[in-house]
């Protein structure tokens, strides 16, 4: 059957619509992202609750020249089946399919790649002063969630954005997309109206000639001021915008059209800064997804939409089930441990936790940099802090985590969840670094458990030091190994030999661990198990350098600056020379795709290093190896 989404290959075809055509079209655009999801995985309740926005902007906006700047980008489903990628979208987050997030190799349409938050306003600014200073005549529309709203980053930008610019004023339009409070009463016709009212021209032209009339009286122009202010106040929640000099309108409703498209053209038609408040709803127009937005928030795989997700029964504990079970475990024996995350509670395992030690746990919204400085404020007074943050999150708070944490030596535990390559999320989410941005600060120690046990134990030695530690671990399950109830501590700094062979001695760092074994048995090999990033062991380290005739470092992480460099240092400081050959992510972005395909495509899985050690170091031992 033919659809009005079908005939739109490119946002002027929207253009070319009535308004009445364009609900059908957001109709059946929700209902073919819905479709999409239940087959590809990925983000479904925040795309579920912008279609009538995306819809608005790009019939209003004369896209691709008017810049789009999509904060987080995990709700542009919708703009890049608008934007000539309908017919992509059965290969989203996929091995060379289209990703989920916005990129711009991808589409001219999407003006900034983005899956990171809080940035859309600080790039949209760039984009409106640029096109200040080419002498360009178009607009920058920055669109942004209330939870990243929270973050310092988008402050700092509203700040910058409404001032001049050496007598330039940004065109810029900030959309809050605000979908944490329903639609009350206050936001029905009368604050439709008043919207539609503050953002035409009518409105701007009536209160610049009053200005002009009163500035001729200062005292009453004053007052005159202060009452707009306080008279807008009371029906909109716009003072603090108005403050850092945006023209404030909203809040209106995110779903109406009616109210959408003529208040966007109105505020098209303005200069200067503009912020429109719109209110949504997570997962609107899908009832199971608009009653539980946390659970729908993403689709990890395939589902019925009728049915909704899956019951599912892991068969083992994923390492962030590891993680939660542990916290609340050593909660139990030591008071002084408080947890902390940026806005990640389900993410990163902590819901337990929440439940039952509620004064203790602190969400500090989207802001990593606080986080980490709120917890060096906590060790300050005795507390042991627990900071649960992905490793590509931990980027973010890097200045804090040496100048607040590590030099003043705050026993501080960092659980990296995410370390490593992240399966359909991409680039902009893997772990990749971590090892080598860690290792190279001082006082700060790095652990890299290779099972679920061992990240238990891992996690039991960080929290029992005097210093700041990471623990970094892998998105989902290890290798279903038993995990122990007790709260067991490794010995400080020293690794373990899994299997002893000959020639060869192959040193693992984290879950990889499992791979090198099954090419050890291939390739007959030594295998070691060193745990710790930072303290390396260097005494294993040297004793295997000794007894074998090279080396192989595996790990998940970048190769440049990671765990093999830290063997490499070893060895040239002790004056030893043999060849080592480093296996770990190459120096290039891994794009989205299975995480095993991604793994192997690397390099990093059994056959992949068991080619890699027969291309280097030639035919297999003739001796059979022993195992530990």
């Amino acid at each position: 059957m033919d659809t009005l989404l079908k005939k739109i290959q490119s946002p002027a075809d929207l253009r070319r619509l009535s308004r009445p055509e364009l609900q059908t079209v957001a109709n059946e655009l929700r209902q073919f992202v819905l479709n999409t999801v239940s087959q590809t995985g990925g983000h479904l309740g925040s795309n579920l609750g912008t279609v009538e926005l995306t819809v608005a902007l790009h019939y209003v906006f004369n896209t691709p020249w008017d810049r789009l700047v999509w904060d987080v980008g995990h709700q542009t489903y919708s703009h890049k089946v608008l934007t000539g990628r309908r017919d992509q979208m059965h290969t989203l987050r996929q091995w060379g399919g289209i990703g989920g997030f916005p990129r711009r190799e991808e589409s001219e349409y999407d003006a900034f790649g983005t899956a990171h938050s809080s940035t859309s306003i600080s790039a949209a600014l760039g984009m409106a002063l640029a096109a200040k200073l080419k002498g360009e005549d178009r607009k920058a529309v920055a669109i942004i969630g209330d939870g990243a709203m929270t973050a310092g980053m988008a402050f700092e930008a509203l700040n910058n954005a409404g001032v001049s610019h050496a007598g330039v004023t940004a065109d810029i339009l900030v959309v809050l997309n605000d979908n944490d409070m329903s639609i009350s009463p206050p936001v029905g016709a009368l604050n439709k109206y008043l919207a539609r009212l503050m953002s035409g021209n009518f409105y701007e032209a009536a209160r610049e000639g009053v200005k002009g009339v009163l500035k001729a009286a200062p005292p009453l122009f004053e007052l005159a001021r202060r009452f707009e202010e306080h008279a807008k106040g009371m029906v909109v929640p716009g003072t603090i915008f108005e403050e850092f000099g945006f023209n404030y309108v909203g809040p209106i409703d995110g779903h109406d059209l009616d109210s959408l498209i003529p208040t966007l053209e109105n505020l098209r038609s303005r200069r200067g800064p503009q912020f429109l408040h719109v209110v949504t709803r997570k997962g609107y127009g899908y009832k199971l997804a608009e009653a539980d937005p946390v659970k729908y928030h993403a689709a990890s795989g395939k589902f019925d939409p009728a049915e909704g997700f899956p019951k599912s029964v892991p068969s083992k504990p994923s390492f962030t089930q590891v993680f939660g079970q542990w916290l609340c475990d050593m909660a139990e024996v030591d008071e002084r441990l408080v947890g902390i995350t940026p806005a990640m509670r389900e993410g990163s395992g902590m819901v337990e936790f929440h439940k039952r030690f509620p004064k203790r746990y602190h969400d500090v919204g989207i802001a990593e940099q606080h986080a980490v400085t709120f917890a060096a404020g906590l060790a300050c007074e005795g507390l042991k802090p627990v900071v649960a943050i992905y490793s590509t999150f931990l980027q973010r708070g890097y200045d804090q985590l040496i100048h607040d944490v590590a030099l003043q030596k705050l026993p501080v535990v960092f659980a990296l969840d995410r370390a490593g390559l992240v399966g359909a999320d991409g680039p902009t989410h893997a772990g990749a670094y971590d090892i080598a941005y860690l290792r190279c600060i001082p006082n700060c120690s790095l652990l890299t458990p290779s099972d679920e046990n061992e990240c238990r134990q891992a996690l039991t030695t960080a929290f029992r030091r005097d210093h700041p530690v990471a623990v970094r671990y892998p998105r989902g399950a290890g290798v279903g190994v038993a995990v122990e109830t007790t709260l067991t501590a490794w010995p400080w700094g020293k690794g373990v030999v899994r299997r002893h062979g000959q020639r060869l001695a192959v040193l693992a760092f984290g879950t990889l661990l499992h791979p090198a074994l099954q090419a050890a048995e291939k390739v007959g090999c030594t295998v070691a198990d060193m745990r710790f990033a930072k303290p390396l062991d260097e005494a294993l380290v040297l004793e295997l350098a000794r007894t074998h005739e090279g080396l192989i470092t595996v790990e998940e992480g970048c190769v440049m600056g990671g765990a093999g460099s830290a063997v490499l240092e070893c060895l040239a400081a002790a004056g030893l020379a043999l060849p080592v050959l480093q296996l770990g992510l190459p120096d290039r972005f891994v794009e989205h795709g299975d995480p095993g395909k991604l793994l192997a495509l690397c390099g990093l899985d059994a056959a992949g290093i068991e080619a890699s050690i027969i291309k280097r170091f030639g035919s297999r031992p003739s001796l059979a190896a022993v195992n530990a």
